[in-house]
């Protein structure tokens, strides 16, 4: 085989030993907590999961020196990549071993289609450590298959019998923890004696409560991102010709785009839930950017940067219910699918929907209204990332210029770029908080398996603290879940975590955000990830996690 070439920093992060919490450097002991219940709709979700309901939580401490039965447990790794995937199963694969050298470890490959098709590898030392604190998914694979059939759970059932898989290990988002959740309910009503852990994998943010303070992969790609953002305003700077339309990764939530207006202070930064709670319209968002264009220009000011969620347009509450009604509509219609043109299309999509729906569908430009109709994703939902909404802006703020300048209220000039950050950032070299988290999260499972748990997902906590006082267990999964409409039907689903108005990160943002629009220079400028240096250079967390914890 022809050996891989490496660049210097490859070389150099090989050699990084991640950080771990004190309580699982040497011999573990589980402490249980009180009984949990889901955050909502707990009749429904208790009736759904009888066997892994109400389970407590769990925290590690130190203790005295345990003997543990050799187990096999099964990986996969689940929907978008994330920095820092596989530290989680370097993690994984080093505990396993301390806690019994004769545990194996075994790859279902390109996600969970891997334990369905039985597709595998065993992960040995000489494969792991290939890729310790290295980004990307490449070790075996990501997917997004789910698991939602008997059948694929009974397909499961058969590999793990016929390799002695006691536990699975799904790394993924909210999404793919609800499929463990479902898979671990399952496998104990079948006494299949297969134990299931989820790991919080997202860099969206959007997989957190107050057991799961981030989702890993979050802080290295808003680093990635925020470093994009600072280049490009040091340029507008120096340039003073541009308006920057800067849209970033986050579907559902608008945690990525506030993280980097955090970390880099934008002229404009929209975050999506709080113009759904404005209940704002798309003519609002632009009103509201026209207002910090105009100020600029009338102190000669012609550029800036403009951040913008990838979700904002599911936020607008108007196009909300018009993509609520749609995703209801299209699900599994054949007629419409049978349709030929886009004209037919639109046609059958207008004469469909509700009265108000109808007209704000017609409002919109051919091409988004088209948009909005193509092929839904795994979920059933509109594909939002295929929207390129900071094209829409930029032609409804130059078309809103225009005529303020035929009014003689505006005398600027207005070129603009637009930019779309999200692939740029999933498969980054894990910062040194992320390869540390995820290297934590991964050994935490090793124990939360070798213990004999399921159901549960790895936390870490507490993690604006040096990692030494990190602290490790594991939260029923149940406990995330609530009940929500999906391809029309109600379905039991993690909850996902939307930016708080009220929390410290927005509230910090909102109160400084005029003085970044103003004709003061504010930029930020954070430059690219740091691995080697002081500590307060290379090792600290998001911006979101320092204001939520008040530091």
């Amino acid at each position: 085989m022809k050996p891989m070439i490496k660049s210097p920093l490859q070389i150099a992060r090989a050699s990084y030993q991640p950080k771990l919490p004190t309580a699982l450097k040497g011999n573990v002991v589980l402490k249980e907590g009180a009984a949990t219940e889901s955050v909502a709709d707990q009749a429904d979700i208790k009736t759904l999961f009888p066997n892994t309901y109400g389970m407590p939580l769990i925290s590690f401490e130190a203790g005295v020196k345990k003997e543990y039965p050799a187990v096999a447990a099964g990986v996969i790794l689940s929907g978008g990549q994330a920095p820092g995937g596989h530290n989680v199963i370097c993690g994984l694969f080093d505990g396993l071993k301390a806690l019994n050298p004769n545990n194996k470890l075994y790859g279902f490959l390109a996600g969970p289609s891997g334990l369905v098709d039985h597709n595998y590898i065993e992960l040995t030392k000489e494969i792991v450590d290939e890729y310790r604190n290295t980004g990307g998914f490449d070790i075996i694979g990501s997917g997004r298959t789910k698991l939602e059939e008997e059948w694929q759970y009974d397909k499961g059932t058969e590999i793990c019998k016929k390799l002695g898989i006691n536990a699975i290990v799904i790394i993924g988002g909210d999404d793919s923890n609800t499929n463990a959740c479902v898979l671990a309910e399952y496998y104990s009503q079948k006494k299949t004696g297969i134990q299931v852990i989820g790991c919080p994998k997202t860099i969206d943010g959007d997989l957190k409560n107050e057991m799961i303070e981030t989702s890993f992969g979050f802080d290295t790609a808003c680093k990635v991102y925020s470093e994009l953002i600072g280049n490009i305003q040091r340029d507008a700077n120096s340039a003073k010709k541009y308006w920057h339309f800067i849209r970033l990764m986050g579907r559902s939530a608008s945690h990525i785009t506030l993280e980097c207006a955090l970390q880099s202070q934008p002229n404009i930064c929209i975050v999506s839930e709080e113009v759904e709670a404005k209940n704002q319209t798309l003519n609002d968002v632009v009103d509201d950017i026209i207002k910090v264009i105009v100020h600029r220009a009338e102190h000669g000011l012609n550029f800036g940067t403009i951040l913008i969620p990838e979700g904002l347009i599911e936020f607008i509450p108007a196009v909300k219910k018009l993509i609520s009604e749609l995703n209801d509509l299209l699900a599994h219609n054949e007629d419409f699918n049978a349709l030929n043109t886009d004209e037919e299309k639109r046609q059958y999509v207008k004469g469909m929907l509700s009265p108000v729906s109808a007209e704000v569908y017609r409002s919109l430009p051919k091409g988004i209204a088209k948009q909005l109709t193509l092929d839904r994703d795994p979920h059933g939902n509109v594909q939002v990332s295929l929207i390129e909404t900071e094209k829409l802006l930029i032609e409804m703020v130059a078309k809103r210029l225009a005529q303020l300048k035929a009014e003689g209220s505006y005398k600027g000039k207005f070129s603009a770029l637009n930019h779309f950050f999200g692939y740029e950032g999933r498969c980054a070299i894990p910062s040194n908080f992320d390869a540390d988290y995820t290297y934590s999260l991964g050994y935490t499972a090793s124990v939360l398996i070798s213990e004999g748990k399921t159901g549960y997902m790895s936390s870490v906590r507490n993690l604006t603290a040096p990692a030494a006082e990190w602290i490790a267990g594991g939260v029923p999964i149940t406990m995330m879940m609530n009940m929500e409409k999906r391809h029309g039907k109600m379905k039991p689903v993690i909850q996902k975590a939307l930016v708080q108005l009220d929390g410290a990160p927005f509230q910090y943002f909102a109160k400084h955000r005029e003085s970044w629009g103003d004709e003061k220079s504010s930029y930020i400028y954070p430059g690219p990830i740091q691995y080697y240096g002081p500590t307060e250079v290379c090792d600290q967390p998001t911006r979101t996690l320092l204001l939520e914890q008040e530091k």
